[in-house]
């Protein structure tokens, strides 16, 4: 009698427990509904104020809202590097899962035909510009980056660095202006050769360093846009006070995502991102706009002096030079589709 009492109670409870087990909620994917996830979003920049930040803020205030708290997004601003070389590995090993990068420093993973993007006088407006990263071209070279990186880089948007111009010691009126003169810029690739096509010659500063750089004559020149090169008072030193608008770059940045760590998160939770991803460009796109004119106005009142120039001969040299630079990068077409989006 006492064995068949301990054997009825055995049965009980494991009906309890099963019972039990069985009502463990589950999310559409089959995975519990309490897993959450952490996110590390990181840009280069450390000014508070720049458009990268409003733009990865965004993509935390939406992930975070929209998921219940069960997405967390961590944002550092240039805390865990302020190259975008660092970045890029941190991405493909773990450091970051989410991050901001330029076609200069995504070449240095072997994926070249980013590089389009970064062609001198590429693009003539915005307009155009964001035609092309929201149009056929943006979703084939979010397909090449994916494909080529073996999943490690999952594009999730294209933001803007703004408008890139030349500024220096003096002022630039013709191309003659630039010859001998030392420029901060990419030291390979099509931009470098355009800027040697010019008789500048490209010098490599990090970013961190470029003030100095200016201040001490290490360099003579640089390059950049308003909101970047103001907010880092650049304008303020001897060789940065003339401000040539050259206009000879609409930038384009990858915000990307790792493609492995973004294929094992729920349904949900990727549809979350991409949101989150959407609504980071729309707030990155606003806030550069905005400080364009905002910084130009800034860098004048404090002593800077800027001047147009009759841009047609800068363009006239770069064409050649982005047709010889597509057929070896193999991208050919798409510059072609570029240029018939103007």
């Amino acid at each position: 009698m006492r064995k068949l009492l301990l054997l009825a109670s055995a049965v009980l409870v494991l009906g309890i427990l099963a019972a039990c087990g069985g009502e463990e909620t589950e999310d559409s994917s089959g995975e519990g509904s309490d897993s959450s996830i952490k996110i590390v979003a990181a840009h280069n920049q450390t000014d508070p104020e720049n458009p990268y930040q409003d733009g990865l803020v965004a993509f935390k205030e939406y992930a975070e809202a929209e998921s219940d708290g069960q997405i967390e997004v961590e944002v550092h601003a240039g805390t865990i590097g302020t190259e975008e070389a660092e970045l890029v590995e941190k991405l493909k090993t773990g450091g970051a899962d989410v991050v901001l990068v330029s076609p200069g420093f995504m070449t240095s993973t072997g994926i070249n035909e980013v590089d389009l993007f970064a062609f001198p006088y590429l693009f003539e407006s915005y307009d155009h510009w964001e035609n092309v990263v929201t149009g056929e071209v943006g979703d084939e070279m979010a397909d090449i980056i994916n494909e080529k990186s073996n999943n490690d880089f999952k594009l999730l948007g294209y933001w803007t660095a703004g408008v890139r111009h030349y500024y220096g010691k003096e002022p630039v009126n013709a191309i003659e202006d630039l010859e001998g003169m030392t420029i901060r810029t990419q030291t390979s690739g099509v931009v470098a050769d355009y800027w040697e096509q010019v008789g500048a010659i490209p010098t490599q500063v990090a970013w961190g360093e470029l003030y100095q750089g200016l201040q001490q004559d290490v360099v003579d020149s640089a390059e950049n846009a308003y909101p970047y090169f103001v907010q880092q008072d650049h304008h303020r030193t001897p060789n940065g006070k003339y401000i040539s608008e050259t206009g000879h770059d609409y930038t384009t940045r990858f915000l990307l995502i790792n493609g492995q760590e973004f294929d094992n998160y729920t349904e949900e939770q990727q549809d979350i991102i991409l949101q989150a991803a959407e609504a980071s460009v729309e707030a990155e796109w606003e806030a550069l706009y905005n400080q364009e004119e905002e910084y130009k106005e800034k860098a004048i009142e404090e002593g800077a002096e800027v001047n147009e120039l009759d841009r047609q001969p800068f363009i006239d040299l770069a064409e050649p030079l982005q047709d010889e630079a597509a057929k070896e990068l193999g991208v050919e077409d798409l510059l072609q589709k570029i240029r018939d989006a103007k």
